[in-house]
Order: C-alpha cells, then sequence, then structure tokens
C-alpha cells in the first residue's frame, strides 16, 4: 500500500470537490492529508460494509471546516463512492460544509463549533473505558482552534479520567482565517501547556508518514494520559502557490487555479 499515492489522490479530490463547489476550505484540508491517510489506510480499525461497527476505532474532524480532506479520505477509502464527492455543499448532498454522521457513512461525529468535536472524543475514550472496549479514538483540532476554551475544558476532562485510549493531532500549519496564528492569539507554548494539563506530548513533522506512525505506536504505549501529537504542517501542503498563505484558508480555486493545482499533483479535473 503506497501511501504517498494515496495522499496525493486525496489532494487531488479535494481540489476538483472545491472547485465543482467553488466554496470551501482547501488550506487546513491540504494541511492535514498525511495524517489522515496514516490513519485510515494504515492504523485505524474500520470496517466500510459496517461504518457503525461497535468495535471499530473512532476517529473525530474537531477542525469540521475542514470536511474536504475527510470526505476525500472516506471515499478514497470506499465508505462511499467518489462520484458523491461532486456535490459537495449542493443542496440536499449528504456532503455538507461541516460532518455529519447521520447522513455520510464512516463519520463519526457531527463538527461544527470549534472546540466542540475533542470534548465528543473525550465522551467516546471514556465510555470505551466504562464499557472496557479495545477501541482508540483519533481526534484532529486546529491551531486557531486551539484558542477556544473548550478545548482546554476538554484538556482537563481527559487528563482527569487518564484517557490513554485517546490521541488528538494538532494540525499546526501555524495560520488561520485571520492571520499567522501568533499574531492574533498566540498559542506558544502549546507542548508546555498540555503537559501541564497532564498529556503525554509529542511534536512529529505531520507530512512525514514515518513520523506519524512512530508517534501513534508510542501514544498507545502510554498508559493513564491521554497523547496529544503536535504536528507541524504547512498549509495548502502540495500545491506551491497555496503553501503557507492565509487566503487560502477559506477559498476556493478558480477552474485555471485547480487546472494548475491539479497539474503539480498529477491529476486532472473531474467532469
Amino acid at each position: 500500500m503506497d501511501l504517498k499515492e494515496i495522499a496525493r489522490n486525496i489532494r487531488v479530490d479535494i481540489i476538483n470537490m472545491l472547485e465543482k463547489s467553488q466554496s470551501g476550505h482547501p488550506g487546513g484540508s491540504l494541511s492535514a492529508v498525511e495524517i489522515l491517510t496514516t490513519l485510515y489506510f494504515k492504523e485505524m480499525k474500520v470496517d466500510i460494509k459496517n461504518p457503525r461497527w461497535e468495535g471499530r476505532d473512532r476517529f473525530v474532524l474537531s477542525k469540521g471546516h475542514a470536511s474536504p480532506v475527510l470526505y476525500s479520505t472516506l471515499a478514497e477509502k470506499g465508505f462511499f463512492s467518489k462520484e458523491e464527492l461532486n456535490n459537495f455543499r449542493k443542496l440536499g448532498s449528504i456532503l455538507q460544509g461541516h460532518p455529519d454522521m447521520k447522513d455520510i457513512p464512516g463519520v463519526d461525529m457531527t463538527t461544527g463549533s470549534l472546540g466542540q468535536g475533542l470534548a465528543a472524543a473525550n465522551g467516546m475514550a471514556l465510555a470505551g473505558k466504562l464499557d472496557n472496549k479495545d477501541y482508540r479514538v483519533y481526534a484532529l483540532i486546529g491551531d486557531g482552534e486551539s484558542q477556544e476554551g473548550l478545548i482546554w475544558e476538554a484538556a482537563m476532562l481527559a487528563a482527569h479520567y487518564k484517557l490513554d485510549n485517546l490521541t488528538v493531532f494538532l494540525d499546526y500549519n501555524g495560520l488561520q482565517i485571520d492571520g499567522p496564528n501568533n499574531e492574533i492569539m498566540n498559542i506558544d507554548p502549546i507542548d508546555d501547556k498540555f503537559r501541564a494539563f497532564g498529556w503525554h506530548v509529542l511534536t512529529i513533522n505531520g507530512h512525514s508518514f514515518d513520523e506519524i506512525l512512530n508517534a501513534i505506536d508510542e501514544a498507545k504505549n502510554i498508559k493513564n494520559k491521554p497523547t496529544m501529537i503536535i504536528a507541524h504542517t504547512h498549509k495548502g501542503k502540495g500545491i506551491s502557490f497555496m503553501e503557507d498563505k492565509v487566503g487560502w484558508h477559506g477559498k476556493a480555486p478558480s477552474a485555471e487555479e485547480a487546472s494548475k493545482a491539479l497539474e503539480e499533483l498529477g491529476g486532472g479535473l473531474n467532469g
């Protein structure tokens, strides 16, 4: 299984679906591709024929506006047809701007308001503990999202209940809708903060499959603490004119821009 090729396919689908919808968030979707690729194609126990299988590992996209990366990953995995990606954000489509667990196969939690996804992941992990289940819970939060008070309430709870079956990735791409994090509301030293809240903390290159896998393996061996993996990434990763550009936080590419992006990725416009 070639994780790099899968990641490339996911990036191609993200560009295609955003160009068709002319709405959505490319920057923070592209920055998280390697993380979701690793989780869904190497690590997590899931069943595409039985998305609600009780023994499955759970994933929560707390930064729900990055739904294109989750939808593209789920389609690549086979939870639903890739043709459905063409209906992203269209009236009547199951693929809304934010994930909806009621209608989308493979989505474990509906997310929208920033911060609440981590709290929901806590609940899943705590339920697993209470029910003596061996599934693991993974979540992805944003760096801008980490300015939310709810994140820190959830951080306290996870440590208090010793949720060692919870692993969280922080997609640290350094940019949010209004500009650089350190200018809007500096979150650093984010590693020391989570350690102070009782978490096991790791810092990695969020585009390195090896570092992601090694961090996940370490997290599985940590007892009585949740793990926070601070993944340093690039907003718009994979597209030269999007990388590290705050303007691509929530701007869909035009047909011309999409064509240029897909040329870089070695893909093509669908339809």
